[in-house]
């Protein structure tokens, strides 16, 4: 594949922010909302291994040379829950909890969209939200 353009990179970080922006609501807010960057946190004090954290990072998305970075924590948290991810929205997970993103279509959107309500869920579920 072809490195993306800057163009390319910017319709793919629209297209992955689209799907970000409906969790942020409730305890889960923005604090990085710059051109090419959009982070989300859970403002509740969290308890994880028994560390306390006065917040917990969910989501971010940015713009990287050749990609775009969907660092997504409620892989880094929970292993278990990859099993629900589409294996091709694993195929772009490089790391820990970093997706590269070089696509805006239509299933890989779904996908991610899909991973936000599972990593959404489990948040809940922990008491994180």
């Amino acid at each position: 594949m072809a490195k993306l353009t800057q163009e390319e990179l910017q319709v793919v970080f629209e297209a992955v922010k689209k799907e970000v922006l409906p969790f942020a609501k409730g305890t889960i807010k923005a604090r990085v909302d710059v051109p090419g960057k959009y982070e989300l946190w859970s403002e509740k004090p969290a308890v994880v291994i028994g560390r306390k954290y006065p917040a917990m990072f969910f989501v971010c998305v940015m713009i990287q040379t050749a990609y775009v970075g969907f660092y997504f924590m409620p892989v880094y948290s929970n292993e278990e829950i990859k099993t629900v991810f589409h294996e091709d929205l694993l195929k772009c997970l490089k790391g820990k909890s970093c997706f590269h993103i070089k696509t805006a279509d239509k299933a890989m959107m779904k996908h991610i969209k899909n991973a936000l309500k599972a990593g959404h869920a489990a948040y809940k579920q922990n008491g994180w939200i």
